[in-house]
């Protein structure tokens, strides 16, 4: 298989990448972390010029007609910089709704999300919906459905989950305003969908993990001689980047396959790259923290909200046991 990115997709990965260098940098995400709804208008609305939100959508209603794949090269960024923005929950929400809506609910819907100016949110039970305080809408589950809510319809809990991004817990208070088509199975493709974003966002946490630690360990001296001399420590660097680029083989099987509507052969993908990338993102962020010691645990070290990022990654979506059963089942 050909994991090969083309031009357009690097073009647009590269894109990405220098905003965020350039406007997203540790500093700023710290003052978007410490704002009260916990993410960025601003940056929501440069992701909306960039072409971001409608890249996953039909080219029909706006979009582009992409796929995971188009989006590895974007997620590997946003895991990198840390992104706070409710990016995935708008796209799954987004997904659904191309899938499973009526004409009249997409074309009201998916040209308003490319263009920013409606955000949606994705809730699989109404528990630790990323978003949700600030979606217009939101996709839910309810029983074996889907339905769409407005906003006033849903009751909102929210709060912060472990890497600092803003959650809620939701309840459904009203009539939903529509179904979607295709029920527990429109549920599963897209939660496999979402989980192969996630595989590809962990692999650019992961690349940045290792990039800071191989910098410190160049850096850091001990008895006068930097300790990235020691082989005990370089041996455990080259296992980070080993694990990091298995996880990277992985993710790019899981988002080949996440389009696919034959179940089986998605469902097996992606799991088996959620069990990899799972073990491989507690290895890597753990090995980045000890490396660097005391100071890996600090607030200052863009590391350690990396090590959460991971850490929470690994649980989204389903963690390596469930994806373990759920692969044995297959």
């Amino acid at each position: 298989m050909n994991f090969d990115t083309s031009e357009e997709q690097q073009l647009l990965a590269d894109s990405v990448r220098r905003f965020l260098q350039k406007d997203y940098a540790f500093e700023a995400r710290k003052g978007i972390l410490a704002s009260p709804q916990g993410w960025s208008e601003r940056v929501w609305d440069s992701f909306a010029g960039m072409g971001l939100l409608g890249l996953p959508l039909p080219a029909e209603h706006g979009g582009f007609g992409g796929g995971a794949v188009d989006l590895m090269g974007v997620m590997d960024a946003f895991g990198e910089a840390l992104v706070l923005e409710p990016y995935v929950p708008t796209v799954m929400a987004a997904f659904a709704i191309a899938r499973g809506g009526s004409a009249k609910l997409k074309e009201a819907v998916l040209p308003a999300v490319a263009q920013g100016r409606i955000r949606l949110a994705f809730s699989a039970d109404g528990r630790q919906v990323l978003g949700a305080a600030g979606a217009d809408k939101l996709v839910v589950r309810s029983g074996d459905q889907l339905v769409v809510a407005e906003a006033n319809e849903v009751a909102v809990k929210p709060y912060r989950v472990l890497d600092g991004r803003a959650a809620a817990d939701i309840e459904l208070k009203g009539r939903p305003a529509e179904r979607l088509e295709g029920g527990v199975r429109l549920l599963e493709q897209v939660l496999d969908f979402a989980a192969a974003l996630a595989c590809a966002e962990a692999v650019g946490a992961m690349q940045y993990a290792c990039d800071a630690t191989l910098e410190y360990l160049k850096t850091r001296k001990q008895f006068g001689v930097p300790i990235g001399t020691f082989q005990a420590l370089q041996h455990r660097m080259v296992d980070m980047v080993i694990a990091t680029e298995q996880a990277r083989s992985m993710a790019c099987l899981a988002c080949s396959k996440a389009d696919q509507a034959v179940e089986a052969e998605r469902a097996r993908a992606v799991s088996a790259a959620k069990i990899k990338i799972a073990d491989a993102a507690r290895h890597v962020s753990q090995e980045a923290i000890q490396l660097h010691g005391g100071m890996g645990m600090t607030e200052e070290l863009k590391v350690s909200h990396t090590f959460r990022r991971l850490t929470f990654l690994a649980q989204q979506f389903g963690d390596a046991d469930y994806h373990l059963e759920r692969f044995a089942r297959l």
